[in-house]
């Protein structure tokens, strides 16, 4: 499912919504990861349940696992990631040895 991930690429993860914590909190369920996480929502439309995607940059690809940023990094199973947008360098436009006099 998720092939060709690499670090720098920006990756989705479909998580459960658990249940609202306080008024802009809310706990979700992360696929392959074992601890909880909650996530800033200012919508009171989530309910418990529902599928919710959080999107992060990878930090970290390992052979079966990857550290994805969602503040805090969190390790998930390679299965559970889903490609958004693929990393690419940033292009030079001057060369980096100086022109001869």
């Amino acid at each position: 499912m998720a092939k060709g991930i690499k670090a720098g690429d920006e990756v989705a993860i479909t998580a459960i919504v658990r249940k609202r914590v306080t008024e802009d909190r809310v706990s979700v369920s992360i696929p392959h990861y074992g601890f909880p996480h909650s996530i800033v929502d200012r919508t009171s439309a989530l309910k418990k349940g529902q599928p919710i995607e959080l999107t992060g940059n990878v930090l970290r690809v390992d052979e079966n696992t990857v550290t994805v940023n969602l503040s805090p990094p969190v390790t998930v199973d390679i299965a559970a990631v889903k490609l958004v947008t693929s990393y690419v360098p940033p292009t030079r436009k001057k060369p980096l040895v100086d022109k001869p006099i």
